[in-house]
């Protein structure tokens, strides 16, 4: 037998065929957008239902109560108690969940495909006769608030806190923290949240996606049996527009005396969802620093010692979200991880990808994509992504060819466009005077220590 050879890495193999489950495209009477895909090798389904009742609705003053809200669904309907509801869910084998963000709500039911009519009648109760009775609503809010005051406490989310709030201009809602802050969250009660409900729990521009052992016929007949009348639109908002809370490239120390670690946070305005350069990020920021072989990882982990990771990332929304780099490095360590990250983007900018790099990532983002749609509960998510971004009905059905169309001439394009670390806001939470001086020294912008996260 021939000894196996462990210094001669294998050769990747050919990127397995996938094609997307074929979408079938409804439209119930109320308006509701509904889309059935069929995956029948197991007798199970699952059900997305999202509407327009997200965070980026609301002002700073109500900051968190969409997330309150959604989170107090669970604790009853005018019918049932908490209690009640989920024994109800429980009979039946289902599962309910709920998840609210920027751009809306989307609340979930998976179970055995025979009871999804019992299901359906469960998420339709909780989303169009929402209880909000006082008991639960305080639990939620007790919760959330716990919540934040524990992320006041954690080095990383004042990292990304102080990120965002420096990142975009004042009265961004993306520049806030999505949960709200003690101040905006603990006057909320259930008249509040069932005055937001009232006002933005309406299926215009929201959709219902039904994906399992499944035929859309049936699906049809159900869905309109239970959501079929309900009709309307959210009220109007003014909208906002993203932009830089400066241009001028600053670095800002979160003071935490005694820390012998920094969280690193280095970032600026990115790019919408809908960007036409979206793609060719993707590839770009893949090889930058979204995959464990990236330039970032390479540099600051292996080359430097710096620190067991880092990434870099663009937040895609409906309008545009952050790019940032994110790590934790030594405190002896901060400025010099500071300074091999803008490096690392200068290069890029400047000299652009290497085609085996592209091809690499490229290869990567193509051949993991299946793997993240093996469950009816990750295909339903994707197809709601149609919905809540607006994606043409094909997005995902080409989505592997649009990555691998991608070229070094077009990654680097965009990533002359849209990475620009002359803008950057870097933020260190971190001991201010062991990690100050040297931070100054790097003359990279100039240096401001702040005490905490302001609200």
């Amino acid at each position: 037998m021939t000894p196996l050879d462990r210094t001669d890495p294998p050769v990747p193999g050919p990127i397995r065929t996938f094609d997307f489950p074929a979408v079938e495209r409804r439209t119930l009477a109320g308006g509701l957008d509904l889309r059935v895909a069929r995956m029948s090798a197991l007798p199970v389904v699952s059900a997305n239902l999202f509407f327009r009742a997200g965070e980026a609705v609301l002002g700073e003053e109500r900051a968190g109560l969409a997330v309150l809200a959604g989170d107090a669904l669970e604790g009853g309907t005018r019918r049932r108690s908490g209690t009640e509801l989920a024994e109800s869910l429980e009979r039946i084998g289902a599962r309910l969940g709920v998840s609210t963000g920027w751009e809306g709500t989307s609340v979930s039911i998976s179970c055995l495909a025979e009871r999804l009519d019992q299901g359906l009648a469960l998420l339709a109760e909780a989303v169009l006769e929402p209880g909000f009775p006082e008991s639960e609503v305080d639990r939620a809010r007790e919760q959330q608030l716990a919540g934040i005051r524990q992320r006041m406490k954690d080095p990383s989310s004042l990292a990304a806190a102080e990120s965002s709030r420096r990142v975009f201009a004042p009265g961004v809602p993306y520049g806030r923290p999505q949960e709200g802050t003690a101040a905006s969250v603990e006057p909320l009660g259930s008249a509040h949240l069932a005055g937001f409900a009232e006002g933005y729990f309406k299926p215009g521009r929201g959709g219902l996606v039904v994906v399992g052992d499944v035929d859309a016929d049936e699906i049809q007949a159900l869905a309109e049996a239970r959501l079929g009348a309900w009709a309307g639109e959210a009220p109007a908002t003014d909208g906002f527009k993203v932009e830089p809370r400066t241009r001028e490239r600053q670095v800002w120390v979160v003071d935490r005396p005694g820390s012998v670690q920094s969280e690193i946070r280095l970032g600026h305005v990115g790019v919408a969802f809908s960007d036409p350069d979206a793609f060719s990020l993707m590839v770009l920021n893949t090889l930058l620093g979204g995959a464990f072989t990236s330039r970032l990882n390479l540099n600051l982990r292996e080359r430097n010692g710096f620190t067991y990771g880092v990434r870099s990332h663009f937040a895609f929304r409906s309008e545009p979200g952050s790019f940032h780099v994110q790590t934790s490095v030594g405190t002896e360590v901060t400025a010099p991880a500071v300074r091999e990250i803008l490096s690392e983007l200068e290069r890029l900018v400047a000299d652009g990808p290497a085609a085996e790099e592209v091809e690499a990532a490229r290869d990567y983002i193509a051949g993991v994509f299946p793997l993240r749609l093996e469950s009816v509960g990750q295909v339903a998510s994707r197809i709601t992504e149609q919905i809540v971004f607006g994606l043409s009905d094909d997005y995902h059905a080409t989505y592997r060819d649009r990555i691998r169309g991608v070229t070094p001439e077009t990654a680097w394009e965009a990533g002359r466009r849209h990475v620009r670390p002359h803008e950057a806001q870097v933020v260190v939470v971190g001991d201010a005077a062991a990690v100050a001086p040297a931070l100054e020294a790097l003359e990279v912008g100039p240096v401001t220590v702040v005490d905490g996260v302001q609200p």
